[in-house]
């Protein structure tokens, strides 16, 4: 057994200094531990997906980061896991707990993950090994960890069994306060029925966005391949796959980089599957998060199917989780207010009507997702 200390400090040493996660009893020495530490930060998720993601914003932000769960909810991950951390190359540590090990007596619901943990880990191609239970094991494993991040550019796992921490109590309070947060909210009513379309959407956030100072995270579908389409930029990051991680994946950014305008362009069918996330970002984010929802009420690059969003007020949503700022509407100067508002002390949302439908021969990206990423770090000066 070990003390969390004794993992953490030999982490921190290495250059961990941001963890995610979602809670199992077998992390709770850990989460407190790190809750507790100065210059240490813990962002409480509600799944391990977004968890893994918010990990790998802040990777990409220049911050090594630990994203802890329980292998119960590992099949959340998996999707940020193989299109999100394996496409783009983002290398990030995930700690993972062993409930329902083989002879070991668990849970019912433990049983079947507990038997395909290991296998699962091995199938989405991420090295891994037993978390370390000795004192003497936990900075060779740790050193084995980084250098198999930083040679690879992926994730590394620990897989960790019952009993491996000591107890550690919480001293902290766990989340941030945010109930005496006033939520600055405003509707835009168009005078025109014709509509937006996603395309002048984009091209007036480009134009509002200067490359030196602001990314531009653009959920996957259309809305990526558009803004590939209208102007490739460097500070552009185009998701793929992970769908309904970008706003996860831009709170993590926006935390590790501060002195960057973090704009998160979502879509209504990728928000109503991570919703869980707005309550994560009003409670951590910060005023130089943006996340700005596209709706147009359908799942648009699949078919056009209909999404619930119609029947949501995304807003008021936004407003119930903690945002500084929730605005909705169908006009075009939502953006220019959203993107301008100054002295509030959170982030930033706004819920835009825009039409179905993309423009005439539509490309993708001819520049691979890696090579997407590596740019945009280059250009804000950061490194894995």
């Amino acid at each position: 057994m070990i003390q969390a200390e004794e993992f953490v400090e030999a982490a921190r040493r290495l250059g961990f200094k941001r963890y995610t996660g979602v809670p199992c009893s077998f992390l709770t020495p850990f989460i407190n531990y790190v809750i507790n530490a100065d210059n240490l930060e813990y962002i409480s998720s509600s799944n391990e997906g977004d968890a893994l993601a918010t990990a790998a914003g802040a990777a990409i932000g220049g911050e090594r980061s630990v994203v802890m769960m329980q292998n119960s909810g590992l099949g959340n991950a998996v999707s940020p896991i193989t299109s999100l951390a394996w496409v783009f190359r983002i290398p990030v540590l995930i700690i993972s707990t062993h409930r329902g090990a083989p002879g070991v007596k668990d849970e019912p619901q433990h049983e079947l993950m507990g038997q395909i943990t290991s296998k699962l880990f091995d199938t989405m191609q991420i090295l891994w090994e037993p978390f370390p239970d000795e004192t003497a094991l936990i900075e060779p494993a740790l050193q084995r960890a980084l250098n198999h991040m930083q040679k690879e550019n992926r994730p590394y796992g620990f897989i960790m069994h019952k009993g491996t921490v000591a107890k550690h109590p919480l001293k902290k309070d766990s989340v941030p306060r945010i109930t005496n947060r006033t939520t600055q909210r405003k509707h835009f009513a168009s005078k025109s029925d014709k509509g937006l379309t996603r395309g002048s959407v984009l091209q007036h956030i480009i134009d509002l966005s200067p490359e030196s100072e602001t990314v531009i995270i653009a959920t996957t579908g259309y809305t990526g391949r558009e803004l590939f389409a209208l102007s490739d930029r460097a500070n552009h990051l185009y998701m793929v796959g992970s769908m309904g991680c970008a706003s996860s994946l831009g709170l993590g950014l926006a935390l590790a980089r501060p002195d960057l305008q973090v704009v998160i362009v979502d879509g209504d069918g990728a928000a109503l599957m991570r919703m869980g996330n707005f309550a994560t970002i009003g409670t951590y984010g910060g005023p130089n998060l943006i996340h700005l929802l596209l709706d147009n009420e359908a799942h648009d690059s699949t078919g056009a199917q209909a999404t619930v969003s119609g029947n949501v007020q995304f807003a008021d949503i936004a407003s119930a989780c903690g945002y500084a700022v929730a605005y909705d509407g169908d006009e075009l100067s939502l953006i220019d207010e959203l993107l301008s508002t100054e002295k509030v002390t959170g982030p930033r949302f706004g819920h835009l009507k825009i039409k179905t439908g993309t423009m005439e021969n539509l490309p993708r990206p001819d520049i691979k997702p890696p090579e997407v990423l590596r740019r945009l770090m280059q250009h804000i000066g950061t490194s894995f």
